[in-house]
């Protein structure tokens, strides 16, 4: 019986050697990482935090304050119940203000032109991020807006 015991770990060893095991012992701790945060954050606090960043697509109805109103309601609603859901509420808040803002700077830029060119590019940028933070969101993973002005910190 001992070499039945004796046995295997020797072939182990032998089949991956010292440095094998130790190579392989960081990359399996690094994998499980990535699993352990995203396992962290609950999936109802993924589910809020997704509707955080999806309610700046209110913005497309009501345009100028929909898109702040929206997220400000869900993060307010839920920001004590779930951590992640406050910090990418406040996210979600702080990138649909700064929206907004760069929109009303955009508006009287129109009659000089540039502002006909600036505006619909603010509109994309706010939805392709948008988009990005919620998948992002959904994924359990923290995401920071860039050209977000932090108001709410």
């Amino acid at each position: 019986m001992e070499e039945n015991v004796e046995t295997p770990k020797p072939a182990k060893s032998s089949e991956s050697g010292g440095r094998a095991e130790q190579n392989a012992g960081p990359d399996k701790s690094e994998q499980a990482q990535p699993a352990e945060v995203s396992a962290e954050v609950s999936k109802d606090a993924r589910m809020w935090a997704m509707f955080c960043h999806l309610g700046g697509l209110a913005g497309y109805v009501i345009p100028i304050v929909g898109n702040v109103v929206a997220p400000l309601i869900v993060w307010q609603i839920k920001k004590d119940e779930f951590p992640f859901v406050d910090q990418q509420g406040k996210e979600a808040v702080n990138f649909q203000i700064s929206m907004s803002l760069y929109a009303l700077i955009c508006i009287p830029l129109v009659f000089i032109i540039i502002g006909a060119f600036l505006l619909p590019a603010v509109g994309i940028i706010d939805l392709v991020f948008l988009l990005i933070a919620a998948v992002k969101a959904n994924n359990g993973q923290q995401y920071r807006y860039p050209l977000a002005i932090r108001f709410i910190k």
